[in-house]
C-alpha cells in the first residue's frame, strides 16, 4: 500500500514532551513521572499505559462549583508514549519556572503531575459581580501543554510598555504580571459591547512576561470527552468575582 498519509508516521524523540505535529502531542512515561492530562484528551499510546481519574482535593472541588472554571483531568501512568490531542487545535509546550502560568483551563491539554494548580479570579475594574474572569494559577518546575485555535500572538509586556487584549482572545499570561478587567465604554452600557464597534471586555497587562493571544474571540466546546457538547462561549460573566488575583475554596 502507497500513499502520502506514510508521511506522518510516528516520530521519535527522546524528550518527555514532544510535538508529533502542531496538533498532536507525544509525551513519554516512565515509572514515577506521571502526567496529569484533560480528560479524553488521548488519541493514541503505545507501551503499558494506564488511566485514571485525577483526585481534586476539596478546595479544587469548590473553586470549580463555585467559579464554573471546570477542568476535567485524567492521570497518565505506566511506561510508553501518550499521544493527546484536543479538537485539533495547535498545541505548544511551555516551560513553567519560577514566574508561574496563569491560563483559562479549557486551554490546558496536560502538565506534569508534580504541578500544582488552582483557580484565581480577575475582578472587574467596576467592581460588578459575575463581571471578572476566572483561571487556573500553574506553579512549579515543570512542563504545561496549552492549547490555541490556530497560531497564536506572543505579546512581550514590560514595565514602560503595557498591552491590552480582548479578554475573550487571551489565554494565558505570566502570573507575575499585573491584570486588570476593564471596559472602555460608558457604565449605563457595562453589560454591552461597547457602542457599534462589537468590543467588549478587554485584559489590561503591566509588568514584565508575556501574554498569548489567539486568533479567535470564542472558547472550543466544552466537556465533549463526555459526550455532551456544550455551545461555545466567553469567559466573562461565569460566576460571582473575587478579588484580583484571589485564590477560590474554603480557607
Amino acid at each position: 500500500m502507497q500513499s502520502t498519509i506514510f508521511n506522518h508516521t510516528v516520530t521519535q524523540s527522546a524528550e518527555r514532551f514532544a510535538s508529533q505535529n502542531a496538533r498532536m502531542l507525544r509525551v513519554n512515561l516512565s515509572e514515577g513521572e506521571d502526567l496529569v492530562a484533560r480528560a479524553g484528551s488521548m488519541v493514541a499510546f503505545e507501551g503499558m499505559v494506564e488511566f485514571d481519574g485525577e483526585y481534586l482535593s476539596r478546595h479544587q472541588q469548590y473553586a470549580q462549583w463555585a467559579t464554573g472554571e471546570v477542568l476535567p483531568l485524567m492521570r497518565c501512568f505506566g511506561q510508553g508514549t501518550v499521544y493527546l490531542a484536543n479538537l485539533a487545535q495547535h498545541i505548544h509546550v511551555l516551560d513553567v519556572g519560577h514566574d508561574g502560568l496563569t491560563v483559562d483551563s479549557a486551554y490546558v491539554l496536560a502538565f506534569d503531575s508534580h504541578l500544582h494548580w488552582e483557580i484565581i479570579s480577575v475582578e472587574s475594574q467596576h467592581g460588578i459581580a459575575g463581571a471578572g474572569a476566572y483561571n487556573l494559577v500553574i506553579s512549579g518546575q515543570g512542563k504545561v501543554a496549552i492549547t490555541t485555535s490556530d497560531a497564536p500572538l506572543v505579546m512581550p509586556v514590560t514595565p514602560d510598555r503595557y498591552v491590552s487584549a480582548d479578554a475573550d482572545a487571551v489565554v494565558a499570561w505570566s502570573t507575575g504580571l499585573r491584570v486588570q478587567m476593564q471596559a472602555q465604554t460608558a457604565s449605563r452600557s457595562i453589560w454591552r459591547r461597547r457602542g457599534a464597534t462589537g468590543e467588549g471586555w478587554e485584559l489590561s497587562f503591566m509588568g514584565a512576561g508575556y501574554a498569548v493571544v489567539q486568533p479567535s474571540e470564542l472558547l472550543p466546546p466544552q466537556h465533549t470527552s463526555f459526550g455532551q457538547r456544550l455551545p461555545t462561549a466567553g469567559r466573562v460573566g461565569a460566576g460571582p468575582g473575587l478579588h484580583q488575583g484571589g485564590a477560590w475554596g474554603p480557607r
